[in-house]
């Protein structure tokens, strides 16, 4: 079996100020050419390193082509979509013939001129193979899903949890069902439906817990390949965002498409229950600061940069500075200026600093006291989802009146207590925490939480759909009312 691999991701939120350039992937981002990927798996790589090991147990011959990734941002540049797609097309059309390709892509993808990149790519990769070589994609389930993606590939498999920690068991099912497709065990049917509406599904808690164990449970039955539900991606002003379900069964269009129109329905009869209550900042500190369980962390959710925002809104440190909040820490805020001027300042030195606030009118006034230099950290990394690490830059722990601030060189989300107890501050003792995170935060930081609060501050990723000012998509779609 001869079998290539490559990956090209990123989450394109199209409101955002902050565009992705060729430098987002090749310098900010994850960057390995052809037969250099690493010896562990990075982050989109679930169905590299699972075609790996099934490879070495059954002497796969494995083609490595390009892996790029850039963290989330505003539309990718035409030159650096077309530069990056070009070079795994010309990877994979050195090895060939090949009898299978595994990509993973993002499926949030958008470029300038390109409202479905990943569509884009599949079909250039099956004009370039023909129709009887398998094609199968892992992506995010933060995703777009398209007919053209449909079109061509044999099948497409989204990650279940959100928190996103079955990137590496969603490759191996990739992997595995890809092989059974070559060894003609399996000859999947795909049916695809749209919910009507677009919602973040969170499989931690109810009714989110719930609904994807029914997902799993469906799999089980005769028949069924493989359900997988996009939740969407809502920051994105595309003609297929929403929420959809693709399902697979064994040569069975018909039992595909009820099972999938099933489900969407069921899932629709939901989507009121399907998202917490968002909170002001004022209503979250309020609770923050009633809360008998501490401590409380508090998920500002529009100022994610895993959702394309800037991570540097001072919207949550003004409110607590001008209420005389301490013990507290927020993280981490993208400011590389500041963290420029801490380091040259030194450990332990108090210096005025103007903190945040610096890329859009979404990102809040810059924020401006007199602050100590807790701790500096060169390449301080944080853990990431499936443990891969995240490399934030030159980092500097500030604190002021008892709320304590990491500043990073590099922009990214909360996803682990180690961006803060790894410069050296104990977080366990403090009442309020404040994460930049949507909900990759909650696997690692529910072990530590007395109390979990989502926030909607002003931002990029703001919850409230319907001020965006869309032009593309499909409607009706709830909960965008116009």
């Amino acid at each position: 079996m001869r079998v290539f691999s490559a990956v090209l991701a990123t989450e394109t939120n199209t409101f955002s100020p902050i565009p992705t350039g060729l430098s987002s992937f090749v310098e900010d981002g994850t960057y390995y050419p052809a037969g250099q990927h690493p010896d562990h798996m990075t982050l989109y790589g679930g169905q590299v390193w699972a075609a790996r090991e099934r490879g070495k147990r059954e002497g796969w011959t494995l083609f490595e082509g390009l892996t790029a990734s850039a963290q989330p941002a505003g539309k990718t540049t035409r030159t650096a979509f077309e530069t990056l797609r070009d070079q795994i097309l010309s990877d994979l059309e050195a090895v060939m013939p090949v009898d299978m390709v595994l990509l993973a892509l993002h499926g949030a993808m958008v470029a300038e001129g390109y409202d479905d990149c990943e569509g884009d790519i599949l079909c250039r990769v099956r004009d370039l193979v023909g129709p009887d070589v398998v094609v199968g994609a892992l992506i995010d389930p933060h995703c777009h899903l398209t007919k053209a993606m449909i079109d061509n590939a044999d099948l497409i498999v989204t990650y279940k949890e959100y928190p996103h920690t079955d990137i590496y068991e969603s490759g191996v099912v990739l992997v595995d069902l890809c092989a059974r497709i070559a060894a003609g065990e399996i000859k999947p049917s795909p049916a695809l439906v749209d919910i009507g509406m677009v919602s973040l599904i969170r499989t931690t808690t109810e009714p989110g817990l719930s609904l994807i164990n029914h997902v799993r449970a469906l799999e089980q039955e005769p028949g069924i390949v493989l359900i997988s539900l996009a939740q969407g991606f809502p920051w994105a002003d595309v003609p297929d965002m929403g929420s959809r379900v693709l399902v697979y069964t064994d040569n069975d269009p018909d039992k595909a498409q009820d099972v999938a129109q099933t489900l969407a329905d069921k899932i629709y009869a939901m989507r009121e229950t399907l998202s917490p209550p968002m909170l002001t900042v004022a209503e979250a500190l309020a609770a923050a600061n009633a809360a008998t369980q501490k401590p409380v962390i508090i998920a500002d959710t529009s100022d994610n940069a895993g959702g394309g925002a800037a991570n540097d809104s001072t919207f949550f440190l003004a409110a607590m500075a001008e209420a005389g909040f301490g013990s507290a820490a927020i993280g981490p805020l993208w400011d590389p200026i500041a963290a420029r001027m801490a380091f040259l300042a030194g450990e332990g030195a108090k210096l005025a600093l103007r903190v945040g606030g610096k890329i859009s009118p979404l990102s809040g006034d810059p924020f401006d006291g007199e602050w100590t230099v807790r701790a500096l950290r060169r390449n301080h990394t944080m853990t990431g989802l499936g443990g891969v690490p995240v490399d934030m830059g030159d980092c500097a722990l500030i604190e002021l009146n008892g709320i304590w601030v990491v500043l990073t060189s590099g922009r990214a989300q909360a996803m682990n207590p180690d961006l803060f107890t790894g410069m050296g501050l104990d977080i366990s003792a403090l009442n309020i925490i404040v994460v930049k995170s949507t909900q990759h935060f909650r696997a690692a930081f529910e072990p530590i939480a007395g109390t979990i609060l989502y926030a909607a501050a002003p931002g990029s990723v703001s919850p409230d759909l319907s001020s965006l000012p869309y032009t593309k998509i499909a409607l009706p779609k709830w909960p965008i009312d116009r």
